[in-house]
Formats: C-alpha cells, sequence, structure tokens
C-alpha cells in the first residue's frame, strides 16, 4: 500500500503546488489511478499544470460530473448513449487494462494457480467454500492446496471493475447472470467488502487464504499473488500485455455509440477474458471552459506521450486509429 500512498501524495502535490498553473479535476475509477497518476507526474513537470484526481470509485466519479464538481468524471462501466445524451455528457476511452483474481495462499506463487469462469462464479456464489474443493483441486491437480476456508473479499463502493468483473461472471455462469447479474454494485452472496481496488489490495495482502478481483497494475505493484485463468476458448491463459492486446483486438470502437465497447470474456486462443477500457466523461457544454480545454489538453497529451509510461505499468494504449476518433470528438462534441 506504501506505493498508492506515496503516488496519491505525488498527485496531490502535484496539484497543490502549482500555483500559477491551470488545476485539472477530476475523480472516479481507481482502475486506471496509477497510471493517470503517473501522467499526471510527468505532465506537471513539462507543463507546469497539475492534476488532482479522487481515486473513489467509478460510481463517485459519474456522480461528480454530474452534479459538475469536477472537470471530468472517469468509469469504467461506460454509459449507454441514452444516459449521456440525458445527462449531457460525451464519453470515450482512455486506456485499457486487465482485471485479474488474486489470491493469498501460503506457498503459491503469482500465476501457478488457474481458475475458470465457472469456478470463480461458484466461489463468489458461495457455492465453492473450501480451497480443497474438487473443482479447484482438478483445475490444479500439483498445487498444494490447503483444506482451509475460502474468504472471499470483494468491493464495497459503487465500481467500474465489479462491473467488468460481474459482466463476465455473469457472461460465463448461468447461475450467476440469473441470481446476481452484473453492476457497478451488486447484492454479493458472500464475501468482505473493499473500498477501490487500493482496499481490496489491502485486504487481500493481509488476510490468509482470501480471494478477490483487482486491476492488475494493483497486484503487481503490492506483490500479490495472480492466477491464470481458462478463456473463452478453453485456453489457459497468464495476465499479459500480449493478452490483454488480444482480447481488446477485437474491439470496433468505431461502431460503438458512445464508444460503448465491453472486453471481457472475448473470442481468441491468446485472450485475458477479463480484459477492460477505462472510461472519461466530460460535459459538451462545459460550465468552465477554461478548465474544460486544459483536461482536453491534458489528455490529449497522453495520447499522445503517456503510451510508453502505460505499457510499463502494464496497461494497454488506445490504437492511433481510436485516437483519430476520439480527437474528432472532443472538436466536434465539446464546445470551447
Amino acid at each position: 500500500m506504501n506505493f498508492v500512498k506515496a503516488i496519491v501524495a505525488a498527485g496531490l502535490v502535484a496539484a497543490s503546488t502549482s500555483a500559477f498553473a491551470a488545476d485539472i479535476t477530476g475523480a472516479g475509477a481507481t482502475f486506471p489511478f496509477p497510471i493517470y497518476s503517473k501522467w499526471a507526474d510527468a505532465y506537471k513537470k513539462e507543463t507546469g499544470n497539475g492534476l488532482n484526481y479522487q481515486s473513489i470509485g467509478s460510481g463517485g466519479g459519474i456522480k461528480q460530473i454530474q452534479a459538475k464538481t469536477v472537470t471530468f468524471g472517469a468509469t469504467d462501466a461506460p454509459l449507454k448513449a441514452e444516459q449521456l445524451e440525458k445527462d449531457g455528457l460525451v464519453q470515450w476511452p482512455q486506456v485499457m487494462g486487465g482485471i485479474v483474481p488474486v489470491v493469498n495462499l501460503e506457498g503459491v506463487k503469482p500465476g501457478e494457480m488457474v481458475l475458470d469462469g465457472e469456478t470463480l462464479a461458484n466461489i463468489y456464489l458461495g457455492k465453492i467454500t473450501k480451497w480443497d474443493d474438487a473443482a479447484i483441486k482438478k483445475l490444479n491437480p500439483s498445487v498444494k492446496l490447503p483444506s482451509d476456508a475460502i474468504a472471499v473479499v470483494r468491493r464495497s463502493d459503487g465500481s467500474g471493475t465489479t462491473f467488468n468483473f460481474t459482466y463476465y461472471l455473469s457472461e460465463v455462469s448461468a447461475d450467476w447472470k440469473s441470481k446476481v447479474g452484473s453492476n457497478t454494485a451488486v447484492e454479493w452472496p458472500v464475501g468482505v467488502g473493499a473500498k477501490g481496488n487500493e482496499g481490496v489490495s489491502g485486504n487481500i495482502g493481509q488476510t490468509k487464504n482470501s480471494i478477490g478481483y483487482v486491476e492488475y497494475a494493483y497486484a503487481k505493484q503490492n506483490k500479490l499473488t495472480y492466477t491464470g485463468l481458462v478463456n473463452k476458448a478453453g485456453k489457459t491463459v497468464q495476465p499479459t500485455v500480449e493478452a490483454f492486446q488480444a482480447a481488446a483486438a477485437n474491439a470496433d470502437w468505431a461502431k460503438a455509440p458512445g464508444y460503448y465497447v465491453i472486453l471481457a470474456n472475448q473470442p481468441g486462443d491468446k485472450s485475458w477474458p477479463i480484459t477492460a477500457a477505462t472510461f472519461i466523461l466530460m460535459h459538451k457544454e462545459p460550465t468552465d471552459k477554461a478548465a474544460s480545454g486544459e483536461a482536453i489538453k491534458f489528455f490529449k497529451w497522453a495520447f499522445a506521450k503517456g503510451d510508453k509510461m502505460a505499457e510499463e505499468l502494464d496497461y494497454i494504449p488506445m490504437p492511433d486509429s481510436v485516437v483519430k476518433l476520439i480527437e474528432k470528438t472532443w472538436s466536434s462534441d465539446i464546445k470551447s
């Protein structure tokens, strides 16, 4: 958690010390927080402009942009075209990444354990309660599994990470789809709630025999043990940039109103099954046009200069063809 605290501090310092420069305000998804913080630090050094981004979860980000208390909102659960129209908002994808199951099991190394969608759903449904359950043992014949109870951890806040995770579970489990479904917040059958990717990471790190789900950068930065997954093609895959890219390759952004694309459970032998984009929300007619213009400058800079930084944290940059579409959206839909 020291990493997260450090980048929170860095982001706030970057914002607060910008005495004569514009201060860009945003709030929302915790999924992209590590890369937004990294971009903010580099952007501050290059331009003198700070970014104050509150990592409060997608639900909070949507509420804050609707209330016009921030210049931009951020969400991993994209809004549908009719909702955007109703709220007078423009939406676009800024970066992509992977969501990974993480466990805290003694002697188990990152990537050593494998789960499939049905087993993962049954753990979160409370149907599988012990680590040495036959379904888990069948997938992991060479892993030493304890007979201890599974400590399930999930998000307590309105979360785009939860939206994508539960969307995936609904795709692979009819039982999950009918009993729980997919949303930013659901009625969880079991588990202890934690706030943000930060909270889930901290809880998993401290709780033996636990399982949770986080954005991959959090798993790496907090040295958590992630699992492999069996994808839609029936292949066992590990969370890698290549696997995230394989899933993202199927996206047809040009045909999606409001860029509404869900990347979970994509076809392909190499596709990571819980891949997701994270989105920015801004008003078509911003109250503060100067602040809105500064935010667009930041996102344009991130598209132009932030790819390498994103890849260093195992995020997937948006393809150049999509960036060109987004830049056209800015010029046609946001009044400056």
